[in-house]
């Protein structure tokens, strides 16, 4: 295995967590896939929509999301919106996120020093 594909696969690791955070949080205002598309990539998460909206659906069916059809305009959307239990994890989820950002900034810090902390 390559240097490149072993970076391209520990990216995809850690990627698919932080797009689960991503969407919860993006999704306290009601939102529909292509949308959430493209909010996600301008905010620098590149994500396949092949692999959103299986995400959405999981999200729904775990009770992370709720959906609504939007049929006022000539294209029905499917829009979610995060529900309390998703706003609840993605909270515990951000709060997660920095711990163990701290903690590999202390690694980092000490790495060669042979100084445990």
């Amino acid at each position: 295995m390559t240097t490149d594909a072993t970076l391209a696969g520990h990216l995809q690791e850690l990627r698919r967590g932080t797009v689960v955070v991503a969407s919860l949080t993006v999704l306290r205002a009601p939102g529909y896939g292509y949308s959430l598309l493209e909010t996600l990539s301008r905010a620098g998460f590149e994500v396949e929509a092949n692999t959103l909206y299986p995400l959405l659906r999981r999200l729904e069916t775990q009770g992370l999301l709720t959906s609504s059809w939007n049929t006022d305009e000539a294209r029905p959307r499917k829009f979610y919106t995060t529900t309390e239990q998703g706003e609840a994890l993605a909270s515990a989820l951000r709060d997660e996120w920095a711990r163990l950002d701290r903690a590999i900034n202390d690694l980092d810090k000490h790495a060669g020093t042979g100084r445990k902390s």
